[in-house]
């Protein structure tokens, strides 16, 4: 899906180109320092991009690695502050995928519904870490557990879902002690960020501190309605440093079908909810952004004693469904330490169960959760050069600190690359090429399925840009319906060499998904 801008917030639970380069869809990145100050109106808060080592007074850095600060609005609109800004947005509230909790009945039975009871779980390896309410540390399923770090205070007092972040910690990691419940990674090494209030300032910075701790797996079992850059560039930086993001469908299929974020975002594994029978579960939502589903109903949970006397419930939940499959791929990559990022991602939703449609649908994604198949099953190649969706991820100095590697060099004239594309996760592709001085450059892509290709000059600054900045920038386009080569070139007739831009993508029209080898040629 294209990025679209930041809609109203609700709490949820849970050079011409040629005629057939059409315009594509969508809306590129503000500019820097252009900011819509009607859309922090009745917000305390807001997010405030600024070049990293800049020093906001008055300010809460949230994400060093994109100099983020979270500040008061008032300080926000203030024009010298503004000067200086990337990027300003509202800091919204977020509510956990909500749950329905009752009284703990039956067994664990998910566990042979995904195959866990075939199979047995590793030591502590990769970490996973919940993003969510508090933990508490004084439950008898955590207060002696090893292989537990606090990335922050924690805190869990009565109401407001305060019992959530306990219940999805138990879920992924509940111990072997012999008392209560047993999650589905029940040595792993589990990572607690208390978001607190949950204002998306809350989750990049535990985003941001849990990558620390270097390359890992991040639950998110919570929403909102609408689109977040600020969050996507943070979950974009995880991702393209090597940690795997998996988020919580929904729970509000019969009140509307929202689309959520972060469950919409790219390259964030999105889990649906099923049923003991294997079956979509009424509440989960549908859409093309889910990957897969796990269990959802009648879930057995550690909760506080405010919660439940016990200290025990059941829940139904996609809440519920995220940390098995957050759980399962942090003990597939254990057992796998080879795998790259975009090998678990696609392994996790691609070795699951078909259920339902055959083939992908929304209810489910690729199927269920299958932890045997996912340890056994062959994986995808790797994807290279994610994530690479705009110029503002391969680009030095943007989201990463190191430009992208580019595919041709002044030292290497010819490269052969193949890729895949994917409509919500991996729409879009972008390279960057060395055309030489007085020389051509020439791309062939050959698709599986129906894709476009676009040469950029090195000017633009989006690929997504339209009207005059597109006739402006855009050097060549091919758009063929079909499976046919897609070819174009552009000559370089200055005295100095420079680099443009290579634009893979799915079109509107085409199909979800596409693999494809692109040959690029230097001539003279």
């Amino acid at each position: 899906m294209r990025r679209v801008g930041v809609s109203a917030a609700a709490v949820l639970l849970l050079v011409c180109p040629p005629a057939a380069a059409a315009a594509k869809p969508g809306v590129a990145r503000s500019d820097p320092g252009v900011v819509d100050l009607m859309a922090l109106r009745g917000h305390a808060y807001a997010l405030i991009e600024v070049p990293k080592g800049t020093d906001v007074r008055g300010g809460t850095l949230i994400s060093r690695r994109l100099g983020i600060w979270r500040v008061p609005t008032r300080l926000a609109e203030h024009i010298a502050l503004r000067a200086h800004a990337r990027a300003i947005e509202p800091d919204r509230v977020l509510a956990p995928q909500r749950s329905a909790l009752e009284p703990l009945a039956g067994f664990e039975w998910w566990r042979a519904a995904i195959g866990v009871d075939r199979v047995t779980p590793p030591p502590a390896g990769k970490r996973v870490t919940v993003i969510d309410t508090g933990l508490d540390t004084t439950h008898p399923e955590f207060a002696s557990r090893p292989n537990t770090t606090l990335l922050n205070p924690q805190s869990t007092p009565p109401g407001e879902e305060e019992e959530h972040g306990t219940a999805v910690s138990s879920v992924v990691a509940a111990p072997e002690n012999g008392v209560g419940v047993v999650g589905i990674y029940p040595e792993a090494a589990l990572g607690e960020w208390d978001s607190g209030s949950l204002f998306v300032s809350d989750v990049i910075a535990g985003i941001d501190r849990a990558l620390n701790a270097g390359p890992g797996v991040i639950n998110m079992s919570f929403g909102f309605d609408g689109y977040d850059a600020m969050l996507a560039d943070e979950i974009d930086v995880a991702f393209g440093t090597g940690t795997l993001l998996v988020a919580a469908a929904g729970n509000d299929f019969l009140e509307g079908n929202a689309e959520h974020s972060p469950a919409s975002l790219h390259h964030v594994l999105t889990v649906a909810a099923t049923d003991a029978a294997n079956h979509s579960s009424s509440f989960s939502n549908r859409s093309l952004a889910v990957d897969l589903a796990a269990p959802g109903e009648n879930i057995p949970l550690a909760v506080p004693t405010w919660a439940s006397p016990s200290g025990y419930a059941a829940g139904d939940g996609t809440s519920f469904s995220a940390p098995l499959v957050a759980g399962a791929a942090a003990w597939v990559w254990t057992r796998r330490p080879d795998l790259d990022v975009t090998q678990l991602f696609d392994l996790m939703r691609w070795s699951a169960t078909d259920i339902g449609a055959t083939g992908f649908d929304e209810d489910t994604g690729w199927g269920l959760l299958n932890v045997p198949a996912a340890l056994s099953t062959t994986a995808p190649a790797v994807d290279p050069h994610e994530p690479n969706e705009d110029i503002d991820e391969i680009v030095a100095g943007k989201l990463f600190k190191a430009a992208d590697v580019p595919l041709t060099s002044p030292g290497r004239a010819r490269a052969t690359l193949d890729a895949r594309l994917d409509v919500t996760e991996d729409p879009e592709d972008v390279y960057r090429l060395w055309l030489p001085a007085r020389r051509r450059v020439v791309v062939r892509v050959a698709p599986t399925d129906d894709v476009d290709v676009e040469l950029w000059d090195a000017s633009t600054r989006s690929v997504l840009v339209t009207g005059s900045a597109r006739r402006r920038h855009l050097l060549a386009g091919s758009g063929k319906r079909g499976r046919g080569v897609e070819v174009v070139a552009a000559r370089n007739r200055g005295g100095r060499g420079k680099y443009v831009f290579l634009d893979v993508y799915l079109p509107e029209h085409g199909g979800s998904s596409a693999g494809y080898r692109a040959t690029i040629t230097t001539t003279h």
